[in-house]
């Protein structure tokens, strides 16, 4: 999904499905007609990217956020969070246990384990540690025994640094043993368990021994952990670890390689079909990055929390797309100046392929038509006097005025527009060469009431 383009993308295909069918009725060859809707979707696709203008800065951000969602303080918390963690950055959206709506934002890379045992937290009053400069053991190996890594405790306890033990499963007996060594002054440590699983942990533990500058300890390489030494350990400026995270801010490992382990993620990124792996490929990103920012939507009830999380959701994908494709002048206006150009210019000999492209043209104006009459203006006059307005000029359906519409801010993602516009010639092709579609019947009467779970 693009962003919040549904509602268009329904507007269109509904206008051309209607006219697309009325060739068919008068005689036309439905194959040749989706062959003509293909081409004038795609047609009109390229058009919308030539006609995209970059988003370059904050306040443009803010503007596609505040058009999606209709708030201005959903267009502001979208645009700090972007500056804190840049445009690629991760943002989630969670739900605050407050009224308010607040952004916060996780400096450095954190991933989803705490402490393997309470008995490390050194601050009691908020459950957590704080290590300054802590050395960074970083393994996909269980630690089994105390003696696996005895020799590299000696050298850490010689340094006085603190530890922290990044391991894929810890023992109690060597939980146990570092407890205690802790609580008797002997050195500063903490085990915490490795994060994600399978292929993917392994990935994230290489990120973290790039970050940190550590030496992978990978069991498919058959190092030993015995061997370790205190060269091959990574550090940070700062660890902190709470009950359930782990937080490593500036990370001393080499630049180059964190470059070019960026640049290794992001053409998996390119290559990636999964929704899943290109998730988890982009929170690594992101980790090795600017962090991951969250936006916690407060709000008085839980319908309004609802609400007001998907409005925001839907905003968050809209700016995302602009990022990615650029902006366009809104409220239907690029569709009608495209439209005006390729009724010129896209033709085609074949009179029920002409159909076909002729029933995506006519569709182009009927955004611009719907919006004009749901603010309470008459469609077809508000598009005749568009059509005499200069190139940059539009209607404000809010004031009911011809305006400048980037200069105002009334303003569309190239790629919400063009997925709306390829999913609605997808679909008409595809219902026109359709005899008969099979949906679900829906019961307008209320379900009934869930049985009881039986009682034990």
């Amino acid at each position: 999904v693009a962003g919040d383009g549904t509602t268009t993308a329904t507007v269109l295909a509904q206008a051309m499905i209607h006219r697309g069918f009325k060739a068919v009725d008068r005689g036309s060859n439905p194959v040749l007609v989706r062959e003509g809707i293909d081409l004038a979707g795609k047609k009109v696709a390229e058009k919308l990217l030539e006609m995209s203008r970059d988003v370059k800065t904050s306040q443009d951000i803010a503007n596609v956020a505040t058009i999606s969602s209709g708030f201005t303080e959903v267009g502001d918390i979208i645009a700090r969070a972007m500056d804190k963690v840049s445009k690629n950055g991760v943002i989630n959206v969670d739900e605050s246990k407050g009224f308010e709506t607040e952004l916060d934002v996780v400096e450095g890379m954190q991933y989803d384990k705490g402490y393997a045992s309470p008995y490390f937290v050194t601050n009691r009053e908020t459950m957590t540690i704080e290590f300054e400069n802590p050395y960074v053991f970083v393994t996909d190996q269980k630690i089994s025994t105390i003696q696996d890594i005895l020799p590299v405790l000696e050298q850490v306890v010689k340094s006085s640094k603190p530890l922290l033990l990044i391991a894929e499963d810890i023992e109690n007996e060597v939980t146990s043993t570092l407890i205690v060594n802790k609580l008797r002054g002997t050195f500063n440590v903490v085990a915490t368990k490795a994060p994600g699983f399978g292929d993917n942990q392994k990935e994230m533990l290489q990120d973290i021994a790039i970050l940190t500058g550590a030496t992978f300890i990978s069991k498919d390489l058959q190092m030993k952990l015995s061997e370790t030494t205190i060269e091959q350990l990574g550090t940070v400026g700062k660890a902190i670890i709470k009950k359930d995270a782990t937080t490593l801010i500036s990370g001393q490992g080499d630049q180059s390689l964190l470059i070019a382990r960026k640049q290794e993620i992001e053409a998996q990124l390119q290559n990636t079909t999964s929704d899943f792996d290109k998730k988890k490929l982009q929170e690594r990103l992101a980790k090795l990055s600017d962090g991951i920012a969250v936006i916690k939507v407060g709000a008085a009830t839980e319908s309004e929390l609802k609400e007001k999380k998907l409005r925001i959701e839907d905003a968050l994908n809209a700016t995302k797309a602009a990022i990615a494709e650029g902006i366009i002048p809104g409220g239907g206006a690029a569709l009608v100046r495209i439209q005006s150009e390729l009724r010129e210019t896209l033709k085609h000999e074949n009179m029920d392929i002409m159909r076909g492209i002729t029933a995506v043209l006519d569709a182009l104006s009927e955004p611009l038509e719907n919006i004009a009459e749901n603010a309470g203006y008459d469609g077809t006059a508000t598009l005749e006097t568009f059509r005499t307005q200069p190139k940059e000029i539009g209607f404000d359906a809010k004031t009911g005025t011809w305006v400048n519409l980037i200069e105002k801010a009334i303003i569309d993602p190239t790629k919400v527009t063009r997925s709306a516009i390829l999913n609605a010639s997808s679909i008409a092709s595809l219902l026109i060469t359709t005899e008969a579609a099979v949906a679900e019947n829906k019961d307008e009467k209320e379900s009934p009431a869930p049985a009881m779970p039986p009682m034990y």
